[in-house]
């Protein structure tokens, strides 16, 4: 038996890089997929649905179930028609897995306004979208009796979570992902849905367009490939499965290594019973100041 066996699963993206990954392994462990791709390039520009079908074939030949998707995930009415092409065709949906994404990197004085509002709508948009019509069929669901588990997973990046310059948009989407996952989390709970993120280290069209990442990502030898993005595949795998143990959380996963990524937390501070001035505060918060 699979770890999905029998579960309907939307991937977003699927078409390529860790997308691909993720419907390859979901549909050997059991699951039906809808593999999502508009077929865009990096930057969100064009689209072609051949690299979405191809994954169906692959899926296909080695016995599974798939149908292609290109809903743009950034359109209100679009990510709808996504949620109900899984309940139309194989009759529910159990698992969305939010990984769609394009970059347009660009340092902050030099950034136009297209490059932000771009990137903020395929990441942010593109996520909140699908997962909103979701949440409504699994509560329909729900109120009508149908209370069996559901799994959302979200995809941040490492670029949200620890700052890259050179990618305000992107981080900043990125770092909303983790946060909107959280809410959603709180919110979802009641519905018996569990909503996760991950921040993913693997060779993609993005990262390798990324520069200097093509050279650390390169395979060395015949040793492990840590930059492999089926690395990423068994941790999303287990979060869209109905053993996860998790909501809520941000995970950090590249090659082997799994880890926990701790949210906003409150740090050191100054306290009194009164206001301060501005002076007072000058001298208060020195010590805590960190090196630039």
């Amino acid at each position: 038996m699979g770890a999905l066996d029998g579960r309907v699963a939307i991937i977003t993206g699927a078409g390529r890089g860790i997308g691909r990954e993720h419907a390859l392994l979901f549909a050997a462990e059991g699951a039906k997929v809808v593999v999502n791709d508009l077929g865009a390039t990096n930057d969100g520009s064009g689209a072609d649905i051949s690299p979405a079908q191809q994954v169906v074939e692959e899926i296909e030949a080695m016995g599974g179930e798939a149908i292609v998707n290109g809903e743009n995930v950034a359109d209100w009415e679009g990510a709808q028609r996504m949620i109900n092409s899984a309940v139309e065709h194989f009759g529910d949906l159990d698992i969305l897995v939010n990984n769609a994404g394009i970059l347009r990197d660009r340092v902050l004085v030099n950034m136009t306004e297209e490059e932000w509002d771009a990137v903020i709508a395929v990441h942010l948009k593109g996520h909140f979208a699908p997962t909103r019509w979701a949440a409504a069929y699994w509560r329909e669901q729900y109120k009508a009796g149908v209370r069996k588990p559901r799994n959302l997973v979200h995809t941040s990046s490492t670029s949200g979570l620890f700052a890259n310059p050179g990618q305000s948009n992107y981080g900043a989407a990125k770092t909303g992902i983790a946060t909107f996952s959280q809410i959603v989390a709180k919110e979802l709970v009641r519905y018996n849905v569990k909503s996760n993120t991950i921040a993913p280290g693997a060779r993609t069209r993005l990262t390798l367009a990324t520069p200097g990442l093509e050279d650390i990502m390169t395979p060395k030898g015949d040793s492990f490939d840590q930059w492999d993005p089926a690395n990423i595949s068994p941790l999303v795998a287990y979060l869209a499965s109905e053993a996860c143990a998790f909501t809520g959380e941000t995970f950090l996963v590249q090659g082997g290594n799994v880890t926990m990524i701790e949210s906003w937390a409150r740090g050191q501070g100054v306290d009194r019973d009164d206001r301060w001035s501005v002076a007072e505060l000058t001298d208060a918060l020195a010590p805590l100041a960190r090196p630039t």
